[in-house]
């Protein structure tokens, strides 16, 4: 599958000062991909090279095969973009503000708009002012807005930034289903890493205008794929638990911590460990997956950095 987004040894200079530093990641058709870093990271210059707002020092950026710097005219007719709130015509409706987007492409017609409408959920307010509509209905309509030209590439730069709870679930409901139904590759930078966690496939996460990591959610907990179970056997038990555990699992990773074991296992082998702990005499007062959150992977991610 060739990727829709391609950031190629990427680099930005601005006053003598590399504010972008050998960027290199890809994006690909049906899946969202979380775009993350502290404020200052370089998000923002990023989305800005990658629409054409800002030229690129060194290295390219692809859209669909397409270089944003010697074929603009096609590179961009691929991308739909959100930076921040979406601006509208408070004093049109939310169908003639989508007409009037559409005659600057002038190959959108009715059916279209009537399409993406429905697909944000507001047919049924069509006929309405925007000036009278909330922050996620305008959300929501800008998104409407960036998918008039079927583009292949949707980047959103704080989507869900001033929403509501609500709101911000309407939002990633829609990007899920675009995503998988549209085969609509789709972008999003934000600071809500709980909110990131539930809406993205994977993540690039940059620290200084330099990539440090890509988490890839597909892969953990997959199958096969070996996971941090915690098991509490009590404190007094626990070194004989791990010379247990270390016979009859020799090849598995074990670790102790807060007075617990920590072992490194394929899901569908848990059930089996659990019963071979407690037949070998242990009381099991508790097992759970340690899972880490987004949050706790971008913490870690950014603080070595910071520390190296």
């Amino acid at each position: 599958m060739s990727s829709i987004l391609e950031v190629n040894d990427v680099h930005k200079r601005i006053r003598g000062k590399e504010i972008i530093q050998d960027l290199k990641f890809s994006v690909e058709p049906g899946e969202v991909f979380g775009f993350l870093g502290p404020n200052g990271a370089g998000k923002t210059t990023t989305i800005r090279m990658m629409v054409g707002l800002a030229p690129i020092t060194s290295g390219d950026i692809l859209i669909d095969g397409y270089s944003i710097q010697k074929s603009y005219a096609k590179a961009i007719k691929q991308i739909g973009a959100i930076v921040e709130n979406p601006e509208m015509y408070n004093h049109l409706t939310a169908e003639k503000n989508l007409i009037h987007f559409a005659r600057m492409n002038g190959k959108v017609d009715q059916e279209r708009i009537d399409e993406l409408l429905e697909l944000v959920k507001l047919e049924h307010v069509k006929k309405k002012k925007v000036r009278t509509f909330s922050l996620g209905m305008k959300q929501r309509l800008g998104i409407a807005q960036a998918l008039l030209h079927r583009p292949k590439l949707l980047i959103l730069d704080e989507p869900t930034n001033g929403l509501d709870p609500e709101g911000i679930r309407m939002v990633r409901a829609y990007l899920r289903r675009l995503a998988e139904e549209e085969g609509l590759a789709v972008l999003v930078s934000s600071h809500l890493l709980s909110e990131m966690e539930l809406m993205c496939d994977r993540f690039a996460i940059i620290q200084d205008g330099k990539l440090i990591s890509i988490e890839d959610q597909r892969v953990a907990g997959g199958e096969n794929q070996p996971l941090p179970y915690q098991i509490d056997v009590g404190p007094e038990k626990l070194e004989a638990a791990v010379q247990v555990v270390k016979e009859a699992y020799p090849d598995l990773k074990i670790e102790e911590a807060d007075q617990r074991l920590t072992i490194y296992i394929e899901k569908e082998n848990v059930p089996a460990l659990l019963r071979y702990v407690m037949e070998a005499g242990f009381d099991l007062y508790e097992a759970r997956e340690d899972k880490q959150t987004l949050e706790d992977r971008f913490l870690q991610a950014t603080s070595k950095e910071e520390s190296s």
